[in-house]
Parts: C-alpha cells; sequence; structure tokens
C-alpha cells in the first residue's frame, strides 16, 4: 500500500475492540459500535503533531472509509482527531 494523506488528513486503521464483556458475554458483530480509536499509518507532510503509529482517538462522525490492499482504514481530518493516547 503506497497512500499519502493530502492536506491536514491522516490514514488510520482502527483498533479492534474485544468481542466479550467482562462478564463473559460474547457481543455479536452487528451490535457493536465502530471503535473511535485507532492507530495511524499514514500522516501528510502538512502535521507535524502526529506521527506514524501514535494511537488516537477520533470523533464519532468522523473521516471518510477506504479499503486499500482489502483491509479498511479511515481518513481523518485533522479537526476530527479529539488526542493521542500515550
Amino acid at each position: 500500500m503506497n497512500f499519502q494523506p493530502l492536506g491536514k488528513r491522516v490514514l488510520v486503521k482502527r483498533v479492534e475492540e474485544t468481542k466479550t464483556t467482562a462478564s463473559g458475554i460474547i457481543i455479536p458483530d452487528n451490535a457493536k459500535e465502530k471503535p473511535l480509536m485507532g492507530e495511524v499509518v499514514a500522516v501528510s507532510k502538512e502535521i507535524t503533531d502526529i506521527a506514524n503509529g501514535d494511537k488516537i482517538v477520533f470523533a464519532k462522525y468522523g473521516g471518510t472509509e477506504i479499503k486499500l490492499d482489502n483491509n479498511e482504514y479511515l481518513v481523518l481530518n485533522l479537526d476530527d482527531i479529539l488526542g493521542i493516547l500515550k
């Protein structure tokens, strides 16, 4: 994959959430919400605060979903990123 975001955008791969609750109940795929956390895969040249590999939290309805090499990614504007997990 060779994708370079333009403008103030980043390419993010969502972090998978657990499929069971703390009490052991299995959550079916259709009942789960999409995670609001992800790992940065690519960053535009205009962004200096975020780097590849950073774990971020983003807005629920932010970004555009794309598929590259049979993997799903999210292209986010810088304004949709709420913070970096450290």
